[in-house]
């Protein structure tokens, strides 16, 4: 990925995090002031994703430096673990890697950073406690001629410090206490006077403790420190941190004791939330995905699991509106803990629209409870969800994994669920598929693809060739397709055909596609500056899913931009497939890119609806017809008397609606004639160029030019 897209991204998750925090913090603080601490550790964060293994101090550090910038409320650390489990994946995917793998690197990194919250909370509160108590100390171990400054110093302390301070005799009874103290316990001060130490402050004084404080006052020791529990008058349940030291007199002996006391229950309890946050979902309060594979590590009479993905739940988010979506997840979820709660089984939310449920077997038909209970989550499904006055349809693919066959660690449970979800996504909706042991190496490989797509395009592995477009009858070149291929480090480099199905299966086609459109935008702009009288056009295949994403003008449109390219040097090749029916976004998306000059092409033409019709009422330039139109005209061909006259009488209705018409896959002489006959506009294919390398293509340019000077 470019620098400047990694850079964009960064800020755009940075800008997040900002907003959230900025909601969090009282007083409010300028936003700017909020982003410029959280830049380092946006980079930070995408460091620590990144290291393996994954660097648990780090992560920590985090939560620390979130608290040491004045961050130090609940509300700051929850925003900061939601957004971490909701968007830093989905902003910062490309520059993570395996999706799956950060996945559960998030899952981690979110227990970390709660854990470096609430460790640095507790140790500033610790820091004032030991201020206070070395405040007093030192008072009261003052020089004789100091003693009446000193001990003015001390009271000045003693009475004013936010932390609870008991003065306790050599026998451990207290002589006296502070009034934060007396306010933490719920007591009046001289009610405290001449109770054992040990039972002012806790219902049940620790053993260990009783020893420890036994050895400071036989003076072998010089301080101790404990936790302890106390119950309040009335009913509060207090969580204590007592340290005890000694104060000696100028002989050495022991003076008195002081016990400086801290109330640590809001942050025991803050503790507990946060872990509690930090293992579930905000949305749902379902178990999230380091729950959930804590859980599965631990699954005793584990029979297997049901991973289950709403069909169509990006475009009902686009549609709908996030809010819509959020109240059909809730809905969902509902059903889906009614049925585990019936059943005793665990559902987690992994993330987006991703659900998995670890289901337990107590005998022995673990393989028929797994599948059992897929067909009973696709029943509960079925009913309508009403959300406001409106019914919605829900449907979901669901993968089936059962540990008879698929092995027995958490990370294998996983991978074969998820190979058996793609699956059951690919033949359809509203169905599951078992994960098949004899099928599983090449869906291993696919699902490897799949997951490396993202950490490929961050390591610069993918690449365009360019395959030459020539002019009929002239034969002058006139633009060039850009075709991208994987230099894959194990596997070699690998066409389209490889890789193309599975990242428009999985959603990465969208960044894949952007990747594409940057790239040959650039290249055609140093085209465009080396051979200005040359008009050459650069022609990017363009999926249906990136088609959809309401970002695509504004993908198309920047690209162009940041290279400096005219948008008549750039043309967009789509399937039928990917307009038939479209009567609103499509139509909408390419007519805007139509109107800034963005030339519109109908790729393979003749192997989905061949709609001439249709297509007339779309903003397309040119018609490019599919290469098994071709194949009657090359030597040795099936011959059929009509076919001339059906490629005939499509070029010509092509031209009635004001299309130009190009072929593919030209691969002969004969076929070139033909065409030239038949008065196609265009055409390409190996008889004129296979797909070639930046090089290679500048230099077939290179020669065109000279020829065209030369004439």
């Amino acid at each position: 990925m470019p620098r400047q897209s990694l850079a964009a991204e960064t800020r755009r998750f940075t800008r997040r995090w900002a907003d959230a925090l900025h909601e969090a913090v009282s007083p409010a603080r300028p936003f700017e002031d909020i982003e410029r601490v959280l830049e380092p550790l946006v980079d930070a964060l995408v460091e620590i994703m990144r290291a393996d293994p994954f660097p648990r101090d780090a992560a920590r550090d985090i939560g620390m430096a979130l608290v040491e910038a004045n961050f130090r409320n609940a509300r700051s650390l929850n925003r900061t673990i939601t957004l971490l489990g909701t968007g830093f994946v989905d902003d910062l995917g490309a520059l993570l890697g395996d999706e799956e793998q950060a996945l559960a690197t998030v899952a981690q990194l979110q227990g970390a950073v709660a854990e470096g919250f609430s460790l640095a909370l507790r140790s500033r509160m610790l820091r004032e406690r030991h201020t206070t108590q070395a405040a007093a100390l030192a008072a009261a171990r003052a020089s004789e001629s100091r003693r009446r400054t000193s001990e003015a110093r001390f009271r000045a302390v003693f009475a004013e410090a936010s932390v609870g301070i008991a003065i306790v005799d050599t026998h451990g009874a207290v002589i006296e206490i502070n009034t934060a103290l007396a306010e933490m316990l719920g007591l009046i001060d001289d009610v405290a006077t001449g109770l054992p130490l040990a039972d002012l402050v806790a219902d049940d004084f620790p053993s260990q403790a009783h020893a420890d404080l036994a050895a400071l006052l036989a003076g072998e020791t010089d301080r101790f420190r404990t936790e302890c529990v106390r119950t309040r008058a009335d009913g509060a349940m207090l969580r204590l941190d007592l340290a005890v030291s000694t104060v000696r007199d100028d002989e050495g002996g022991i003076d008195f004791l002081i016990g400086v006391v801290v109330d640590l229950s809001e942050c025991r309890a803050l503790e507990a939330q946060l872990w509690h946050e930090a293992r579930h979902d905000e949305l749902t309060g379902l178990p999230n995905r380091k729950l959930f594979l804590e859980r599965l590590a631990e699954a005793e009479h584990l029979a297997g699991l049901c991973y289950l993905d709403l069909d169509g739940f990006k475009s009902f988010n686009d549609g709908h509106g996030h809010d819509t979506g959020d109240q059909l997840l809730i809905a969902v979820t509902l059903r889906l803990r009614q049925l585990a709660d019936a059943d005793g089984s665990l559902v987690a939310r992994l993330g987006g629209d991703e659900f998995v449920v670890l289901v337990t077997h107590p005998d022995d038909a673990g393989d028929d409870r797994v599948s059992q209970y897929a067909e009973r989550m696709l029943d509960a499904l079925a009913a309508p969800i009403r959300i406001g006055d409106d019914e919605y349809s829900v449907t979901g693919s669901i993968g089936v994994v059962h540990t008879a066959v698929a092995g027995s660690t958490p990370s294998e449970l996983m991978r074969a669920a998820d190979i058996s979800l793609q699956r059951a996504k690919a033949r359809g909706r509203a169905r599951w598929e078992r994960y098949d042991p004899d099928r599983g190496a090449e869906e291993a490989t696919n699902h490897e693809l799949a997951t490396a797509i993202p950490l490929a395009l961050a390591r610069g592995e993918f690449c365009l060739d360019y395959q030459p477009m020539v002019a009929l009858p002239e034969l002058t070149v006139s633009g060039f397709e850009a075709l991208v291929r994987w230099r894959h480090p194990q596997l070699g480099v690998l066409g389209p055909d490889r890789f193309i199905p599975i990242a428009e299966q999985t959603g990465h086609i969208v960044a894949l596609g952007r990747w594409v459109l940057e790239e040959a935008c650039a290249q055609a702009r140093c085209w465009y500056d080396e051979f200005r009288d040359v008009p050459v056009v650069v022609s990017v295949n363009v999926a249906a899913t990136q088609l959809r994403e309401p970002s695509f003008v504004a993908d198309v449109l920047g690209a162009l931009d940041a290279a400096g390219l005219p948008a008549d040097r750039l043309q967009l090749e789509l399937t039928e497939s990917a307009v038939a029916g479209d009567t609103s976004g499509a139509l909408a998306a390419l007519g805007e890119l139509a109107a800034a000059g963005v030339s519109l092409a109908i790729d393979d033409f003749g192997t989905g609806y061949s709609n001439l019709a249709h297509l007339g009422r779309l903003p397309v330039h040119t018609l490019k017809i599919d290469r098994s139109f071709l194949s009657p005209m090359r030597p040795g061909g099936p011959t059929d008397p009509a076919h001339d006259k059906i490629v005939a009488a499509t070029i010509s209705l092509a031209h009635s609606l004001g299309l130009d018409v190009a072929a593919e896959g030209v691969e002969t002489p004969a076929q070139a004639d033909q065409l030239r006959v038949l008065h196609c506009d265009s055409a390409q294919g190996f008889l004129f160029g296979a797909p070639a390398s930046v090089d290679e293509a500048t230099s077939l340019l290179a020669g065109h030019a000279e020829r065209a000077d030369s004439a």
